[in-house]
Protein backbone atom coordinates (compact mmCIF):
# COMPACT_ATOMS: atom_id res chain seq x y z
CA UNK A 1 0.00 0.00 0.00
CA UNK A 2 1.44 3.53 -1.30
CA UNK A 3 -0.07 5.46 1.35
CA UNK A 4 1.59 3.95 4.46
CA UNK A 5 4.87 3.83 2.64
CA UNK A 6 7.80 6.40 4.17
CA UNK A 7 8.97 9.20 2.48
CA UNK A 8 12.00 11.08 2.25
CA UNK A 9 13.06 14.65 1.41
CA UNK A 10 16.28 16.07 2.67
CA UNK A 11 17.13 14.51 5.84
CA UNK A 12 13.81 14.09 7.07
CA UNK A 13 11.60 10.95 6.50
CA UNK A 14 8.03 11.04 6.64
CA UNK A 15 6.61 7.90 7.85
CA UNK A 16 3.21 8.20 5.87
CA UNK A 17 2.44 10.04 3.29
CA UNK A 18 -0.72 11.40 5.33
CA UNK A 19 -0.75 14.74 6.08
CA UNK A 20 -2.75 17.38 7.84
CA UNK A 21 -3.28 20.76 5.84
CA UNK A 22 -2.45 23.56 7.31
CA UNK A 23 -5.95 25.55 8.77
CA UNK A 24 -6.42 28.59 10.41
CA UNK A 25 -7.80 28.50 14.10
CA UNK A 26 -8.11 31.77 15.02
CA UNK A 27 -7.49 31.35 18.34
CA UNK A 28 -4.39 33.47 19.03
CA UNK A 29 -3.74 36.07 21.58
CA UNK A 30 -0.38 38.33 20.43
CA UNK A 31 0.41 35.60 18.08
CA UNK A 32 1.26 33.27 20.66
CA UNK A 33 0.31 29.19 20.17
CA UNK A 34 -1.64 28.20 23.25
CA UNK A 35 -3.40 24.87 24.70
CA UNK A 36 -5.79 25.03 21.79
CA UNK A 37 -3.59 24.67 19.32
CA UNK A 38 -1.25 22.15 21.64
CA UNK A 39 -4.22 20.03 21.81
CA UNK A 40 -5.66 20.58 17.82
CA UNK A 41 -2.47 19.79 16.43
CA UNK A 42 -1.36 17.17 18.79
CA UNK A 43 -4.62 15.02 18.49
CA UNK A 44 -4.45 14.80 14.35
CA UNK A 45 -0.41 13.60 15.42
CA UNK A 46 -1.59 11.04 18.06
CA UNK A 47 -4.05 10.13 15.32
CA UNK A 48 -1.64 8.82 13.32
CA UNK A 49 -0.75 11.33 10.47
CA UNK A 50 2.86 11.40 9.37
CA UNK A 51 3.03 15.16 9.02
CA UNK A 52 0.92 17.82 10.61
CA UNK A 53 1.43 21.74 9.27
CA UNK A 54 0.43 24.52 11.74
CA UNK A 55 -1.66 26.72 10.40
CA UNK A 56 -0.85 30.18 8.42
CA UNK A 57 1.47 31.97 10.85
CA UNK A 58 2.00 35.38 10.10
CA UNK A 59 6.14 36.65 9.74
CA UNK A 60 4.57 40.01 10.79
CA UNK A 61 1.90 42.11 12.64
CA UNK A 62 0.52 43.17 9.76
CA UNK A 63 0.76 40.09 7.60
CA UNK A 64 -2.14 38.29 9.82
CA UNK A 65 -5.05 37.26 8.29
CA UNK A 66 -7.24 38.09 11.60
CA UNK A 67 -6.20 39.69 15.17
CA UNK A 68 -6.39 36.20 16.38
CA UNK A 69 -3.85 34.29 13.68
CA UNK A 70 -0.54 33.06 15.07
CA UNK A 71 2.88 34.80 14.99
CA UNK A 72 6.70 34.43 14.17
CA UNK A 73 7.55 37.77 14.14
CA UNK A 74 9.12 37.92 17.82
CA UNK A 75 11.60 35.88 19.29
CA UNK A 76 8.95 35.56 21.96
CA UNK A 77 6.78 33.28 19.79
CA UNK A 78 9.40 30.88 19.84
CA UNK A 79 8.89 29.08 22.92
CA UNK A 80 5.33 28.51 22.85
CA UNK A 81 5.49 27.56 19.48
CA UNK A 82 8.01 24.94 20.71
CA UNK A 83 5.87 23.12 23.09
CA UNK A 84 3.81 22.07 20.07
CA UNK A 85 6.51 21.13 17.53
CA UNK A 86 7.54 19.22 20.41
CA UNK A 87 4.60 17.43 21.32
CA UNK A 88 3.91 16.82 17.46
CA UNK A 89 7.08 14.80 17.59
CA UNK A 90 6.98 12.95 20.40
CA UNK A 91 3.82 11.46 18.52
CA UNK A 92 6.21 10.00 15.74
CA UNK A 93 4.82 13.06 13.18
CA UNK A 94 7.18 15.30 11.50
CA UNK A 95 6.21 18.74 12.78
CA UNK A 96 5.48 21.35 9.70
CA UNK A 97 4.42 25.25 10.25
CA UNK A 98 3.31 27.33 7.07
CA UNK A 99 4.50 31.16 7.03
CA UNK A 100 2.42 33.39 5.96
CA UNK A 101 1.83 37.26 5.05
CA UNK A 102 -2.39 37.71 4.25
CA UNK A 103 -1.45 40.86 2.53
CA UNK A 104 -4.67 42.67 0.85
CA UNK A 105 -6.82 40.02 2.80
CA UNK A 106 -5.42 41.18 6.43
CA UNK A 107 -7.13 43.02 9.15
CA UNK A 108 -10.22 41.41 8.82
CA UNK A 109 -12.79 39.62 11.59
CA UNK A 110 -12.95 35.67 12.45
CA UNK A 111 -15.10 33.73 10.48
CA UNK A 112 -17.45 33.18 13.07
CA UNK A 113 -17.37 36.51 14.31
CA UNK A 114 -18.80 38.11 10.64
CA UNK A 115 -15.84 37.94 8.22
CA UNK A 116 -15.22 40.94 6.24
CA UNK A 117 -12.99 44.37 7.36
CA UNK A 118 -11.83 44.30 11.04
CA UNK A 119 -12.31 47.82 12.44
CA UNK A 120 -10.01 49.10 14.93
CA UNK A 121 -12.14 48.27 17.79
CA UNK A 122 -12.87 44.94 16.81
CA UNK A 123 -8.67 44.77 16.68
CA UNK A 124 -8.53 46.08 12.80
CA UNK A 125 -5.18 47.70 11.02
CA UNK A 126 -4.66 49.97 8.44
CA UNK A 127 -3.27 49.86 6.04
CA UNK A 128 -3.23 46.56 4.53
CA UNK A 129 -0.77 45.81 1.55
CA UNK A 130 -0.41 44.41 -2.06
CA UNK A 131 1.27 44.78 -5.34
CA UNK A 132 -1.50 47.34 -6.21
CA UNK A 133 -4.58 49.52 -5.13
CA UNK A 134 -6.94 46.74 -5.34
CA UNK A 135 -8.98 45.77 -3.01
CA UNK A 136 -10.40 42.00 -2.69
CA UNK A 137 -14.16 42.71 -2.45
CA UNK A 138 -16.59 45.96 -2.19
CA UNK A 139 -15.46 46.49 1.38
CA UNK A 140 -12.50 45.80 1.90
CA UNK A 141 -9.54 47.63 2.38
CA UNK A 142 -7.81 48.95 -0.54
CA UNK A 143 -4.00 47.87 -0.09
CA UNK A 144 -0.91 50.27 -0.15
CA UNK A 145 1.03 49.16 -3.04
CA UNK A 146 4.47 48.30 -1.56
CA UNK A 147 7.73 49.31 -2.77
CA UNK A 148 10.98 47.44 -3.49
CA UNK A 149 12.24 48.54 -0.05
CA UNK A 150 9.00 47.28 1.45
CA UNK A 151 9.35 44.10 -0.57
CA UNK A 152 12.94 43.68 0.87
CA UNK A 153 11.53 43.97 4.47
CA UNK A 154 8.69 41.38 3.74
CA UNK A 155 11.38 38.97 2.19
CA UNK A 156 13.54 39.10 5.51
CA UNK A 157 10.65 39.14 7.99
CA UNK A 158 9.92 35.62 6.01
CA UNK A 159 13.88 34.60 6.62
CA UNK A 160 12.93 35.56 10.01
CA UNK A 161 10.33 33.45 10.45
CA UNK A 162 11.85 30.76 8.94
CA UNK A 163 14.64 31.16 11.84
CA UNK A 164 12.45 31.11 14.48
CA UNK A 165 10.39 27.69 13.40
CA UNK A 166 13.82 25.92 13.01
CA UNK A 167 14.83 27.29 16.48
CA UNK A 168 10.86 25.96 17.81
CA UNK A 169 11.71 22.72 16.25
CA UNK A 170 9.53 22.31 13.45
CA UNK A 171 10.86 20.06 10.78
CA UNK A 172 8.82 21.71 7.51
CA UNK A 173 8.45 25.07 6.98
CA UNK A 174 5.85 25.77 3.88
CA UNK A 175 5.63 29.33 1.94
CA UNK A 176 2.08 30.24 1.25
CA UNK A 177 1.79 31.59 -1.85
CA UNK A 178 -2.14 30.76 -2.24
CA UNK A 179 -5.65 31.60 -1.89
CA UNK A 180 -5.22 35.70 -2.46
CA UNK A 181 -2.41 36.06 0.37
CA UNK A 182 0.22 38.00 -0.42
CA UNK A 183 2.32 36.37 -2.49
CA UNK A 184 -0.37 35.21 -4.40
CA UNK A 185 -1.76 38.43 -5.22
CA UNK A 186 1.32 39.38 -6.96
CA UNK A 187 1.33 36.08 -8.91
CA UNK A 188 -2.19 36.74 -10.30
CA UNK A 189 -2.97 39.25 -13.41
CA UNK A 190 -6.62 39.87 -11.39
CA UNK A 191 -4.41 41.42 -8.22
CA UNK A 192 -1.22 42.70 -9.77
CA UNK A 193 -1.65 45.76 -12.10
CA UNK A 194 1.46 47.17 -11.86
CA UNK A 195 3.39 48.64 -14.68
CA UNK A 196 6.71 48.16 -13.37
CA UNK A 197 9.70 45.06 -12.91
CA UNK A 198 7.06 42.91 -10.70
CA UNK A 199 3.96 43.51 -12.74
CA UNK A 200 3.09 42.46 -16.25
CA UNK A 201 4.81 39.04 -17.43
CA UNK A 202 4.87 36.39 -16.07
CA UNK A 203 8.45 37.01 -15.02
CA UNK A 204 7.64 40.10 -13.58
CA UNK A 205 4.82 38.76 -11.31
CA UNK A 206 6.85 35.74 -10.12
CA UNK A 207 9.72 38.02 -8.81
CA UNK A 208 8.84 39.20 -6.00
CA UNK A 209 7.86 35.54 -4.76
CA UNK A 210 10.76 34.08 -5.61
CA UNK A 211 12.50 36.59 -3.75
CA UNK A 212 10.68 35.74 -0.73
CA UNK A 213 11.38 32.01 -1.68
CA UNK A 214 15.39 32.62 -1.68
CA UNK A 215 15.44 34.61 1.41
CA UNK A 216 13.30 31.55 3.29
CA UNK A 217 15.73 28.63 2.22
CA UNK A 218 19.00 30.96 2.62
CA UNK A 219 18.20 30.84 6.39
CA UNK A 220 16.14 27.37 6.67
CA UNK A 221 18.25 24.69 7.43
CA UNK A 222 19.79 23.16 4.39
CA UNK A 223 18.93 19.56 5.85
CA UNK A 224 15.02 20.36 6.16
CA UNK A 225 12.39 20.19 3.31
CA UNK A 226 10.86 23.90 2.36
CA UNK A 227 7.46 23.59 0.93
CA UNK A 228 5.73 25.81 -1.00
CA UNK A 229 1.62 26.31 -0.91
CA UNK A 230 0.33 27.66 -4.34
CA UNK A 231 -2.96 27.92 -6.18
CA UNK A 232 -2.72 26.37 -8.87
CA UNK A 233 -5.23 28.46 -11.33
CA UNK A 234 -7.75 31.36 -9.91
CA UNK A 235 -10.83 29.63 -11.93
CA UNK A 236 -11.39 33.23 -13.32
CA UNK A 237 -11.03 34.22 -16.78
CA UNK A 238 -7.57 36.47 -17.15
CA UNK A 239 -6.14 35.01 -14.07
CA UNK A 240 -3.35 32.88 -13.31
CA UNK A 241 -3.63 29.22 -14.99
CA UNK A 242 -2.26 26.14 -14.45
CA UNK A 243 0.85 26.62 -17.09
CA UNK A 244 1.99 29.55 -15.41
CA UNK A 245 1.67 27.50 -11.70
CA UNK A 246 4.28 25.04 -13.63
CA UNK A 247 6.62 28.07 -14.55
CA UNK A 248 6.27 28.82 -11.39
CA UNK A 249 7.02 25.88 -9.67
CA UNK A 250 9.80 24.67 -11.70
CA UNK A 251 11.62 28.34 -10.67
CA UNK A 252 10.64 27.71 -7.10
CA UNK A 253 12.26 24.46 -6.81
CA UNK A 254 15.83 25.97 -8.89
CA UNK A 255 15.75 27.91 -5.50
CA UNK A 256 15.77 24.85 -3.66
CA UNK A 257 11.47 24.09 -2.65
CA UNK A 258 11.54 20.70 -2.42
CA UNK A 259 7.49 19.83 -2.39
CA UNK A 260 4.60 22.08 -3.88
CA UNK A 261 1.26 21.83 -1.99
CA UNK A 262 -1.21 22.06 -4.50
CA UNK A 263 -4.56 24.03 -3.92
CA UNK A 264 -6.26 26.46 -5.89
CA UNK A 265 -8.20 29.73 -5.96
CA UNK A 266 -9.11 31.88 -2.92
CA UNK A 267 -8.04 35.23 -5.23
CA UNK A 268 -11.12 36.51 -6.36
CA UNK A 269 -14.61 36.70 -4.80
CA UNK A 270 -16.08 35.41 -7.55
CA UNK A 271 -14.60 32.44 -8.95
CA UNK A 272 -16.90 29.26 -9.69
CA UNK A 273 -15.01 26.62 -8.49
CA UNK A 274 -16.37 23.09 -9.62
CA UNK A 275 -15.65 21.93 -6.33
CA UNK A 276 -15.92 17.89 -6.01
CA UNK A 277 -13.96 14.93 -4.08
CA UNK A 278 -9.82 15.35 -5.49
CA UNK A 279 -11.24 18.21 -7.82
CA UNK A 280 -7.46 19.88 -7.40
CA UNK A 281 -5.70 16.22 -7.72
CA UNK A 282 -4.37 17.11 -11.67
CA UNK A 283 -2.88 20.05 -10.86
CA UNK A 284 -0.78 18.57 -8.42
CA UNK A 285 -0.20 15.55 -10.93
CA UNK A 286 0.50 18.27 -13.17
CA UNK A 287 3.18 20.01 -11.54
CA UNK A 288 4.64 16.51 -10.42
CA UNK A 289 5.69 15.93 -14.00
CA UNK A 290 6.27 18.97 -15.97
CA UNK A 291 7.70 20.55 -13.18
CA UNK A 292 9.60 17.46 -12.07
CA UNK A 293 8.74 18.17 -8.09
CA UNK A 294 7.43 16.43 -5.75
CA UNK A 295 3.61 17.33 -4.92
CA UNK A 296 1.24 17.55 -1.66
CA UNK A 297 -2.16 16.98 -3.08
CA UNK A 298 -5.37 18.92 -1.02
CA UNK A 299 -9.44 19.18 -1.46
CA UNK A 300 -11.93 16.71 -0.84
CA UNK A 301 -9.73 13.72 0.06
CA UNK A 302 -12.11 12.16 2.33
CA UNK A 303 -11.90 8.17 1.88
CA UNK A 304 -8.52 6.36 2.29
CA UNK A 305 -8.72 4.12 -0.92
CA UNK A 306 -9.19 7.84 -2.90
CA UNK A 307 -6.13 8.66 -0.64
CA UNK A 308 -3.85 5.28 -1.54
CA UNK A 309 -5.45 5.77 -5.39
CA UNK A 310 -3.70 9.60 -5.40
CA UNK A 311 -0.36 8.02 -4.18
CA UNK A 312 -0.08 4.74 -5.64
CA UNK A 313 -1.04 6.23 -9.06
CA UNK A 314 1.61 8.86 -9.17
CA UNK A 315 -0.88 11.79 -8.54
CA UNK A 316 0.99 13.50 -5.61
CA UNK A 317 3.80 12.24 -3.08
CA UNK A 318 1.67 13.05 -0.12
CA UNK A 319 -2.05 13.65 0.69
CA UNK A 320 -3.29 16.72 2.91
CA UNK A 321 -6.10 16.17 4.30
CA UNK A 322 -8.47 19.85 5.98
CA UNK A 323 -11.70 19.51 6.74
CA UNK A 324 -12.05 15.30 6.88
CA UNK A 325 -9.40 15.81 10.14
CA UNK A 326 -11.03 18.17 11.78
CA UNK A 327 -14.05 15.96 11.41
CA UNK A 328 -11.73 12.65 12.25
CA UNK A 329 -8.47 13.37 14.31
CA UNK A 330 -7.32 9.63 13.92
CA UNK A 331 -8.45 9.46 9.89
CA UNK A 332 -4.94 8.15 9.65
CA UNK A 333 -4.99 5.12 12.16
CA UNK A 334 -8.50 4.17 10.60
CA UNK A 335 -7.61 4.16 7.06
CA UNK A 336 -4.30 2.37 8.22
CA UNK A 337 -6.44 -0.57 9.25
CA UNK A 338 -9.33 -0.43 6.25
CA UNK A 339 -6.31 -0.73 3.80
CA UNK A 340 -4.44 -3.43 6.07
CA UNK A 341 -0.94 -1.45 6.94
CA UNK A 342 -2.80 -1.32 10.58
CA UNK A 343 -0.94 1.43 12.10
CA UNK A 344 -0.15 0.63 16.08
CA UNK A 345 -1.15 3.92 17.54
CA UNK A 346 -0.52 5.37 20.72
CA UNK A 347 0.17 3.05 23.45
CA UNK A 348 -2.76 4.20 25.50
CA UNK A 349 -4.80 3.50 22.68
CA UNK A 350 -4.16 -0.16 22.18
CA UNK A 351 -7.25 -1.25 23.75
CA UNK A 352 -9.32 0.57 21.06
CA UNK A 353 -7.55 -1.81 18.15
CA UNK A 354 -8.36 -2.12 15.39
CA UNK A 355 -8.60 1.15 13.97
CA UNK A 356 -11.65 0.68 11.50
CA UNK A 357 -14.56 2.33 11.12
CA UNK A 358 -15.86 -1.00 12.30
CA UNK A 359 -14.02 -1.67 15.23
Amino acid sequence: MALFTPFTLRSVTFPNRVGVSPMCQYSAEGGFANDWHLVHLGARAAGGAGLVVAEATAVSPEGRITPHDLGIWSDEHVATLARVAAFLRAQGSVAGIQLAHAGRKASTKRPWDGGGGASAGEGGWTPVFGPSPVPFDDGWQVPAPLDEGEMDRIAEAFAGGASRAAAAGFLVAEIHAAHGYLLHSFLSPLSNGRTDSFGGSLRNRMRFPLRVVAAVRAAWPDALPLFLRLSATDWVEGGFVPEEAVAFAREAKSLGVDLVDCSSGGGHPGAKVPVAPGYQVPFARRIREEADVPTAAVGLITDPAQAEEIVRSGSADVVLLGREMLRNPHWALRASAELGTPHPGPRPYERARPFSAVG
